[in-house]
């Protein structure tokens, strides 16, 4: 995790001498803005993807009884654009602007891992191409952009769809892992002096919360790909009913990842709207620290609200009134933001140019999207409306209304910061009204829809009264939707090629990246501009109205933790959330299959035969010798402070054979565990025994490498007593590696919450 780490002072040398070969330069760039524009470009190429695929599938619901699309196909359409616009163009765009204008906004010269950054884009890139290849197989993904079992279990998807669908999040996955801990590792330790957190932009709050949600949400779905692709490959048993797993446990871990998904994707929208709204409305934000606190509230409450998905599961009435209550509270930090921007908007010099343009509608429709939400809150309502149309209107008005009429407010505002042109605004207001119009059109009917009855993810339908008038007024939307994007495509490319120039702050903004060139060079600065409150330009620029002279805020302290260890926590933080899920999974099948006491037991509904196989003394034995691994590490960390080469390499190579012995410890169980017929699709036990345990191997081996790449650094003298933090970023991984293995220890062989 930190080989990407590198000082300020010395990006420069990082990037790539100039070659001949243009695309060269871009493929092997580290420079953060150049791979944010790579980002977007790559979410804007999927975007025209994921809407051709929408617009075949408007194009088939047009009319009823239509046979322009097959079932199968539509099938995969509506599996595949959602799985685009969420995955392959709502985050990476996302991660793009983060990209870009994080360090810009905090007077960084660049992200804290530069390499780890281009890693990062390049997973995510690589798996977005897998999952698309899949088209090429005649078996693309069609279980839905959820998958939920058993349809996506291989009874029911016997195709190579739904595995391309699980290697692709997963490639994409570790890849947005990287770049939320390069995010939030930047906001944390690269900030200019002068930038406490609670003077930074808010649209650097929130990809700070954002950064958040994904380290602590994305886990959730990794855990439930591979156990689903442990089903489908090893032919285990975790999601299939008929041999006591659970189809309603995919249901929990996707939701759990899935629900932070919404505000993972619309969080960076409201602090786009935060940034776009003040600087043309000629005012500073309404109520900063509310609107900050709030995301750390909607942070909070995210995760504790997935269920109100699953309200027709059958929870039960506690399980449903506890998740509606947390539905309906956070709906509060949500509006506490709207009228904070409404406010801003009240009594301002209003620029009513195309970016506010769509700032405004972002408000009216986000919170069309926000009230129907709300109704879904209330448990009889979403059981008459869940998996009608209504459902699709109020998702769509919340990451299309919210997320991408934001995001053009974004482009339109930070184009001339990134090219040094204007985009044409004429053409600007002609894309609104398309998209305002288009908008509305295809989603404000499917209200309707679904209160007429109209199911969602149907191929064609009846000609019941109204549906075919409905669907048709929708499918036209679509179309002016798509024309719309034309326009701004359009708009970009005659820019780029002869717009105005824009000069370094065409909207005489506040913030630091309005502080250097358009575009930003290299090394993005110069000289930082001196922070002394939230809008350090507007105070150099206007120096008679600075704010700094009648609004006191937070001094910046100098405060800045280790870059290396904040990455190995983050990551840490990541991890334990996978076993935990992992490891819950444990719980709830080897808890649930247990016999009442007094009544036999079978091997098919009690593992009593798999569990009577594992020795337990023989691996506390093993554990001890991980356990100690632990303790000569930490000798070998105050060996490597003191400067003692020799017992800093003796200790560290005692750590490596001490963690070696214990994988052969893992081996020798394994090896007796197969020779007794007893594998991965023996029963649950076996399933979640082998899960568990192998991910935690997997770990330790990828532990005992790095400490081997430790020690080849240490034998060649390149690890010095200066570079202590480097060797206890991975002590960090270590150690937590030996906690993960004493909780496993004393829950599988223990049985201590069984």
């Amino acid at each position: 995790m930190t080989t990407g780490s590198v000082e300020q002072t010395q990006l420069t040398m990082l990037e790539p001498q100039q070659t001949s070969t243009r695309m060269l330069d871009w493929v092997s760039t580290l420079d953060h803005k150049r791979i944010g524009i790579m980002y977007i470009l790559t979410a804007v190429f999927y975007l025209a993807v994921g809407g051709f695929e929408a617009l075949l599938m408007r194009i088939q619901l047009a009319f009823p009884n239509n046979t322009f699309l097959s079932p199968e196909m539509f099938n995969q359409l509506f599996t595949m654009h959602g799985t685009t616009m969420v995955f392959l163009v709502g985050m990476p765009v996302l991660t793009g602007f983060a990209n870009y204008f994080v360090p810009l906004m905090i007077g960084a010269r660049d992200v804290a891992f530069p390499r780890l950054n281009s890693f990062g884009f390049w997973m995510f890139f690589f798996g977005a191409a897998l999952l698309h290849f899949s088209f090429l197989t005649g078996s693309a993904p069609n279980a839905g952009w959820f998958s939920y079992v058993p349809l996506s279990s291989k009874a029911y998807s016997s195709l190579q769809g739904v595995d391309y669908w699980i290697i692709g999040l997963l490639i994409m996955g570790i890849g947005s892992v990287s770049g939320a801990i390069n995010i939030f590792a930047t906001i944390i330790n690269l900030r200019a002096p002068g930038m406490s957190l609670q003077r930074v932009p808010l649209f650097v709050w929130m990809m700070l919360m954002q950064t958040i949600l994904i380290i602590l949400a994305l886990p959730a779905l990794n855990s439930a790909l591979a156990m689903l692709l442990i089903d489908r490959w090893l032919g285990s048993a975790f999601f299939d009913p008929t041999r006591g797993g659970s189809a309603v446990l995919w249901q929990h871990y996707f939701w759990i990842f899935g629900h932070p998904e919404v505000y993972i994707l619309i969080l960076p929208g409201f602090g786009m709207i935060s940034e776009v709204i003040p600087v043309f409305s000629r005012k500073p934000i309404y109520g900063y620290t509310f609107v900050a606190a709030s995301s750390v509230a909607i942070v909070l409450l995210g995760y504790g609200v997935w269920a109100h998905h699953m309200f027709a599961v059958g929870l039960g009435m506690y399980a449903d009134i506890f998740f509606a209550v947390g539905s309906l509270l956070i709906a509060i930090p949500t509006g506490i933001k709207v009228f904070n921007w409404t406010a801003t908007l009240w009594g301002g010099e209003i620029q009513f140019n195309t970016s506010l343009h769509f700032a405004v509608a972002f408000l009216l429709q986000f919170v069309i999207g926000g009230l129907t939400g709300i109704m879904f809150a209330a448990v009889p309502i979403d059981w008459q409306l869940t998996d009608t149309y209504f459902v699709v209107a109020h998702f769509h008005y919340v990451l299309i209304g919210g997320l991408v009429f934001s995001l053009f407010a974004a482009a339109y505002y930070w184009f001339p910061k990134m090219t040094g042109r204007m985009l044409n605004e004429r053409m600007g207001i002609l894309q609104f009204w398309l998209w305002v119009l288009g908008f509305n059109m295809t989603f404000m009917v499917q209200h309707f829809l679904g209160l007429m009855g109209m199911p969602r993810r149907v191929y064609t339908y009846a000609d019941n009264p109204g549906w075919a008038l409905l669907n048709g007024i929708a499918t036209l939307g679509a179309v002016f939707m798509a024309v719309g994007t034309l326009v701004f495509l359009w708009n970009i490319y005659s820019s780029l090629r002869s717009g105005k120039i824009a000069g370094d702050n065409p909207w005489d903004a506040f913030t630091l990246e309005w502080a250097t060139t358009s575009p930003p060079p290299p090394e993005n600065f110069t000289e930082v501009p001196e922070i002394k409150s939230r809008r350090p330009v507007w105070d150099t620029n206007h120096p008679e109205h600075a704010d700094w002279k009648s609004d006191k805020t937070p001094e910046d302290k100098g405060r800045r933790g280790n870059l290396a260890k904040i990455a190995a926590w983050s990551f840490i933080a990541s991890e334990a959330v996978f076993f935990l899920l992992l490891l819950v999974a444990y719980v709830v099948f080897n808890t649930k299959l247990m016999a009442p006491v007094g009544e036999a037991s079978s091997p098919e509904t009690l593992s009593d035969v798999t569990s009577s196989v594992l020795d337990v003394k023989r691996t506390g034995i093993f554990s001890l010798f991980l356990i100690a691994s632990s303790i000569t590490f930490w000798i070998a960390e105050r060996f490597l402070k003191a400067g003692k080469k020799s017992a800093f390499v003796f200790s560290l190579g005692l750590t490596i054979l001490l963690g070696i012995i214990f994988l052969a410890g893992q081996v020798w169980e394994y090896t007796g565990l197969l020779t007794s017929d007893i594998s991965i699709n023996t029963d649950l036990f076996s399933a979640t025994f082998f899960t568990v345990t192998g991910f935690h191997g997997i770990h330790v081996t990828a532990g005992v490498i790095a400490l081997f790449v430790m020690l080849l650094m240490g034998l060649k003298g390149n690890l010095s007593s200066e570079k202590t933090h480097v060797f206890g970023a991975v002590g960090v991984y270590w150690h937590f590696v030996d906690v993960v293995w004493i909780a496993v220890f004393g829950i599988i062989y223990l049985g201590l919450l069984q």
